[in-house]
């Protein structure tokens, strides 16, 4: 008794409630993270969209990990999957067109760990998964890349599935304003608080890096931060050095904001879901 008292007082001193529950957590909204079952009823429950994201598996300068856009989409995925309420979000896709692998090999492909796909198959890929996850009951498909190099691919699947699906109750919905809208707001934001464009850069800058610093600070190698990567070859246009974790979460942010605006003007265009 005397030791449970103790223990009871020193809950109470380190400012535990006892009598309290562990808070619940969020139900997954990955589909590979729940079963079979779960995913049917969630979806009998009123779940019956899916997002599909895109990105790029490619070289991101000597400090940050090559599969950085991957990361930042896990996580706008699910923030845009838990604010619309209705979605769940299928595996990332992360081979998407990212050049040739013929000799001389140019941009992203010259450097180790980059993986492309050509264009036709990156759209048989995204017309695939569509159809599979049709089959079990989805019945609405958000299309988003966080890369620019699958943007063309995922426009031209959803114009396919559409053309297919048209009367069927069927629909996706590519959402290009993460990507490019999202882009040219980020620059605007940026230059707003005194960044030049040559700060900023056009990969694996400061904005991927911010971006990467916020979602998982443990994928970017600090001690590897260079202006323009530190060497010609780099692979590295703008100046990470200038990254922070609270601009990433504010870039983030414009991305999130930007897709579900897009999501939603589509869905009172469409009909709603």
């Amino acid at each position: 008794m005397r030791r449970y008292l103790l223990t009871l007082a020193a809950l109470v001193i380190a400012g535990r409630d006892v009598g309290a529950q562990p808070a619940m957590a969020a139900p997954p909204v990955f589909i590979d993270e729940l079963t079979w079952m779960e995913i049917r009823d969630r979806m009998a429950a009123g779940t019956k969209s899916v997002i599909i994201g895109t990105a790029g598996q490619e070289q991101k300068g000597p400090h940050m990990v090559t599969g950085e856009h991957k990361y930042v989409l896990q996580h706008t995925a699910e923030r845009i999957a838990r604010t619309l309420g209705d979605a769940l979000v299928a595996p990332i896709i992360t081979y998407v067109p990212e050049g040739s692998w013929d000799t001389p090999l140019r941009g992203h492909m010259a450097k180790a760990g980059s993986i492309t796909l050509p264009e036709d198959r990156f759209i048989d890929l995204l017309l695939h998964t569509a159809k599979s996850l049709r089959a079990g009951g989805f019945t609405t498909f958000i299309l988003i890349g966080d890369s620019g190099g699958n943007q063309n691919g995922m426009k031209a699947a959803a114009d396919q599935l559409n053309a297919a699906w048209q009367n069927t109750g069927a629909r996706a919905l590519f959402i290009g304003d993460y990507y490019t809208k999202s882009a040219a707001d980020i620059r605007t934001y940026l230059g707003g608080l005194g960044f030049s464009l040559n700060d900023i850069g056009s990969h694996a800058g400061m904005v991927d890096t911010s971006e990467l610093l916020f979602v998982n600070p443990a994928l970017v190698r600090r001690d590897r931060l260079a202006p323009g990567g530190g060497s010609p070859d780099s692979g590295v246009n703008g100046d990470p050095t200038k990254a922070t974790a609270a601009l990433g979460k504010a870039l983030v942010q414009i991305k999130i904001d930007n897709a579900l605006a897009q999501i939603r003007a589509s869905r009172a265009t469409t009909g709603g879901f």
